[in-house]
Parts: structure tokens; C-alpha cells; sequence
């Protein structure tokens, strides 16, 4: 008996509202998904800060970083659940001393920082951002204006002081994020620290997957994009996979230029 087809146009509309009827459902899904996880971000973020703000002062003055350090660790192992970011990593995330990285999005301080405790370096801009930017200054973020050429010295004395404390600090020297399809090129000037102390430093690569849109418009923050709508659109995001590979660290030797050139290379051969 042969198989009877349906070719009316009957067929084609019930075919038709079918297919409107399960688009409107994840549509409809999507954005509850979406309300959900920003309602969470910000209460929790909130509560967070509170918290932070009443147990930080009660610390001794040179358990200070650390304690806020392990405080981000906190949020953000709670924030990658609340986002669907799912994690592997390679290699070992070193405990201390100076950690540089490619950079793609503000999505890889909250990776870096649920994998370990750690000090993060971060353009002055990035304080003015609305919650993401209190949530940095809490964490004892190190900021450095870069439209000033070197107001580093005292940014330099920072890291230098946070590496010598036993933290990990993490840089991205590219001075600013990509669409990932290659690594920029690296600024060396705040390698000065390590290079002073003679700190190990490891080198590590961040990529991104996604089952559904583009890493490169959709995950990674560059160009001219705007933060809100951008977030807003990463909310809504089912899952977002993070693979972070780290190089085992250690002491460099030559300058801080050609060390930055070293550590670039060796991110670029982590990626290929």
C-alpha cells in the first residue's frame, strides 16, 4: 500500500501554525529564560555587594585582597549556573604570581575568576559599567587608565604588591577585547612587576562555543557594541561553553618586551 501525502492547502496551514505555535513557545521560553537569569544577577549581585561592603572592612588590612578575591570566586561560580556557562579547562591555572591572557569578552573575568581566586587588571572604563563595574571595584580590581600613558607607576606598584601577597594577577595585555580570530598584538608595560620579581608567569587561551548564533557577535564584546543589549541578548543564550587552556608557569627571561612577544606566541600556538 503506497503512502498517502497531503499536498492540500489545508495541510500547508495546519502545517504552517504548527510550526508558528512551537516558534512562539521557545520564543516565549527564551525570554522568560532570559527575565529569570537577569532578575538573579542583579538581586544576587546586590546581595553580594552588601555582603561585601559588611565583612570586608572586619578583615585584616593584608588579607584584604585575598578576601575579596575568594568573595568574586563566589559570585561568579554562582553566576556561570545562573548564565548555562559550562567550563573545561586544560592544563592548570597556576595559585599565584602573574597569569596573562587573550581577551574576548567581560564573560572571561567571571570564567577566570569561578576556575580560582584571583586580582584582575582592567582599563578605568570598566568602573563606570552598571553593576559589573561596582562588582570590580569590590573585588579589588586593579584599573589602569590607558589614555594616560603611564599612570601606570602606580598600577605597576599594584600588581607588583598583589603578586608578592601570594595572589594570581590576571592581565590581558591585547588592551582591549576581540572577535577572537586572532590575537592582538600585546602591550608590555605591565609585565614590569613580574619581570622586577622575578614572578612565574603562565600564559592562557579563552575560546567559546555555541550551539545557536555567533561566538564572534553574540559571546565576544569588541568593536562598538554596547553593553546592556549585548548582555541582554547573552541571557537568553541556553548554554555557552568556555574552554580555557593554560601553559604551565613559569620564570621568563629578557625584557618585558620580549617577554610579551614570548607569552603572545605561546597563546597563539595554544589556539592553533
Amino acid at each position: 500500500m503506497s503512502n498517502f501525502v497531503c499536498r492540500s492547502p489545508v495541510c500547508d496551514a495546519n502545517d504552517f501554525r504548527s510550526a508558528f505555535a512551537t516558534d512562539a513557545r521557545q520564543s516565549v521560553s527564551t525570554a522568560f529564560l532570559g527575565i529569570w537569569r537577569a532578575f538573579a544577577v542583579v538581586f544576587f549581585s546586590l546581595c553580594a555587594l552588601v555582603q561585601n561592603a559588611i565583612s570586608i572592612p572586619f578583615v585584616r588590612r593584608d588579607r584584604r585582597l585575598d578576601a575579596r578575591g575568594a568573595w568574586l570566586h563566589g559570585w561568579c561560580r554562582f553566576a556561570c549556573r545562573v548564565l548555562g556557562i559550562r567550563i573545561r579547562t586544560h592544563g592548570v591555572m597556576p595559585s599565584s604570581g602573574l597569569l596573562v591572557s587573550n581577551h574576548l569578552s567581560y564573560l572571561d573575568i567571571v570564567v577566570l575568576s569561578s576556575i580560582r581566586p584571583c586580582v584582575f587588571v582592567a582599563k578605568r572604563d570598566v568602573a563606570r559599567w552598571p553593576l559589573f563595574g561596582w562588582l570590580a571595584a569590590a573585588a579589588g580590581t586593579i584599573f589602569v587608565d590607558r589614555e594616560r600613558k603611564f599612570s601606570s607607576p602606580k598600577v605597576v606598584n599594584g600588581i607588583r604588591d598583589a603578586i608578592a601577597g601570594g595572589s594570581v594577577v590576571v592581565l590581558f595585555p591585547e588592551g582591549t577585547s576581540s572577535d577572537g580570530s586572532t590575537v592582538l598584538p600585546f602591550k608590555s608595560a605591565l609585565l614590569e612587576s613580574a619581570v622586577q620579581l622575578r614572578s612565574p608567569i603562565a600564559a592562557a587561551s579563552i575560546e567559546y562555543a555555541l550551539d545557536d548564533g555567533s561566538v564572534a557577535e553574540e559571546v565576544c564584546y569588541w568593536r562598538d557594541m554596547t553593553l546592556v543589549p549585548h548582555l541582554l541578548n547573552l541571557l537568553c543564550k541556553r548554554e555557552i561553553g568556555a574552554n580555557y587552556s593554560f601553559s604551565p608557569a613559569k620564570v621568563r627571561d629578557g625584557n618585558r618586551k620580549e617577554i610579551a612577544r614570548e607569552l603572545r606566541d605561546e597563546i597563539v600556538s595554544i589556539r592553533s
